[in-house]
């Protein structure tokens, strides 16, 4: 059965790239090898990965969290991935095959109609490659910058969204609205800090709410309830925030 939820995209004509409402039309099992492949808005923050393991571990009793890996190149777009050699059978520790392969682009990949060309042809491949490999592939929506970055433009994550459901529909992947919910945690508490100084890369509590989101969007469950705090690192206000601001970006962006 397939695990991954399918996007459909309705296209609505803007004065950027197409505007799209994503449809959730099926669901299924649950990936357990999980590899994330991406660039250093992965590892900050202690990793992804690192965060979104504990989570799963804490939510499905027995679950083997060592199964959880990382790839990352730091500055690197999807092009500069091997991801043949990265998928192959114990190419990572000893796991032989990947129920799940995550692909973050790089934060510069949207920006231009260039680079969004690339970033989709990158894509289809990675895809192909994975699928080769009888397993499944979802694309990581990267967040915004955020003032005083020198690329921070206003509506940016309008042109994340847009490439990346656009994208995700044309090769129908799963695509985990991380960006969404940076963006909404920061309409709903501005003063939140969710980047780093450089106004790029994520916080602590930025990285505890990708991992939030990737949960949420690929097994269907809310994070809000966890106890999972990062060892007392994030207070209980911010954790329960950052829970439901996972949720609620996810249930907007699938239509739940």
């Amino acid at each position: 059965m397939n695990f991954l939820k399918t996007v459909v995209v309705f296209f609505l004509f803007s004065n950027y790239l197409a505007s799209q409402e994503p449809i959730i039309e099926s669901k299924g099992a649950q990936p357990k090898t999980i590899l994330f492949i991406g660039n250093s808005y992965l590892y900050y923050g202690d990793s992804v990965h690192n965060h979104f393991r504990r989570m799963v571990e804490e939510y499905f009793i027995g679950y083997d969290s060592s199964s959880v890996k990382s790839a990352t190149i730091g500055g690197a777009r999807l092009k500069h991935h091997n991801v043949e050699r990265l998928i192959k059978a114990k190419a990572i520790s000893s796991i032989e095959k990947f129920d799940l392969v995550i692909l973050q682009g790089g934060s510069g990949e949207t920006l231009t109609s260039e680079s969004r060309k690339e970033f989709s042809q990158f894509v289809k491949k990675h895809v192909q490659t994975i699928r080769a490999n009888n397993s499944q592939a979802a694309l990581y929506m990267t967040h915004a910058y955020v003032k005083p970055h020198k690329k921070f433009m206003d509506n940016q994550i309008k042109i994340i969204e847009e490439t990346y459901t656009k994208v995700g529909n044309e090769n129908q992947v799963l695509v985990i609205p991380v960006g969404i919910a940076f963006d909404l945690a920061y309409q709903e508490q501005p003063s939140i800090r969710l980047h780093k100084l450089d106004a790029s890369h994520p916080s602590l509590l930025g990285t505890y709410l990708a991992a939030c989101t990737v949960f949420s969007s690929i097994y269907g469950k809310t994070p809000v309830g966890l106890k999972y705090n990062y060892f007392g690192a994030i207070n209980e206000k911010d954790k329960k925030f950052l829970q439901e601001i996972a949720y609620k970006a996810t249930s907007m962006y699938y239509n739940n």
